[in-house]
């Protein structure tokens, strides 16, 4: 078998490392490579040219859907395939028995805690951008706001080392690390890929992995996730 590489940039999460792991065990010839550089650099890469698909969970409130509006600004005039993975909650990751009281993006503006946050681009930052505007919290007294993790398991291990009180995330990331979980919504997680190499041997591959069974059923037990709508297609330009 001809071997043949797929490169991922984009946004972490933990499906996509079981999505990896699940093809090289299917497909030892597909070489799949990843690089978590948050859900804008994903796309980036892909209008460089440096990528084969990317992984995003952006919000927009304008439109109020995901990924859809940033794609098209991001990669304007390129047909795209957005390929649902999961959906996922996003919580406030706290200490085990949540001793703060903490339940909701509000309290993260109490002086007693000390928040841990994700990059810039991230989707997760994007998001918890929008509810503290939408909650009426100024940034600025969010302690700890400008302090910077790169992956949902960062964020965790620093709330579980007491770096911090609380951290946004997905609870499969609070499960790793014994800790609490708030849940303060969903988001859609998908797979952007450009339509010129939705067809192409690899990724025809990956694409049956989704689609598959025993994939969506090692997702689910991770917790936190929903895969009824996994390997779901939306077709842009």
């Amino acid at each position: 078998a001809i071997s043949s590489k797929l490169h991922f940039s984009g946004s972490h999460d933990l499906s996509v490392e079981l999505l990896g792991r699940s093809l090289s065990e299917q497909s030892p010839a597909v070489e799949f490579t990843t690089e978590f550089i948050g859900s804008l650099g994903g796309l980036m890469a892909l209008a460089r040219g440096e990528a084969d698909l990317a992984g995003s969970h952006l919000w927009d409130e304008e439109t109020r859907t995901y990924n859809v509006a940033y794609v098209q600004r991001v990669l304007p005039n390129r047909q795209m395939v957005l390929l649902s993975l999961v959906e996922r909650v996003q919580g406030l990751i706290v200490p085990e028995g949540n001793p703060a009281g903490l339940n909701s993006l509000a309290d993260l503006g109490r002086p007693d805690v000390v928040f841990v946050n994700r990059q810039p681009g991230s989707g997760t930052r994007v998001w918890l951008d929008v509810m503290l505007k939408a909650a009426g919290v100024d940034t600025e007294s969010v302690a700890g706001y400008t302090e910077e993790e790169a992956t949902h398991l960062g964020v965790a291990r620093a709330v579980a080392e007491g770096r911090a009180t609380v951290g946004l995330g997905i609870s499969a990331a609070a499960t790793a690390y014994n800790l609490g979980f708030v849940p303060v919504g969903r988001e859609r997680y998908d797979l952007v890929i450009p339509l010129e190499k939705w067809d192409l041997p690899p990724l025809l591959t990956l694409r049956s992995v989704v689609a598959s069974q025993p994939f969506r059923d090692v997702v689910t037990a991770l917790g936190g996730y929903d895969t009824s709508n996994t390997g779901r297609e939306i077709r842009l330009g």
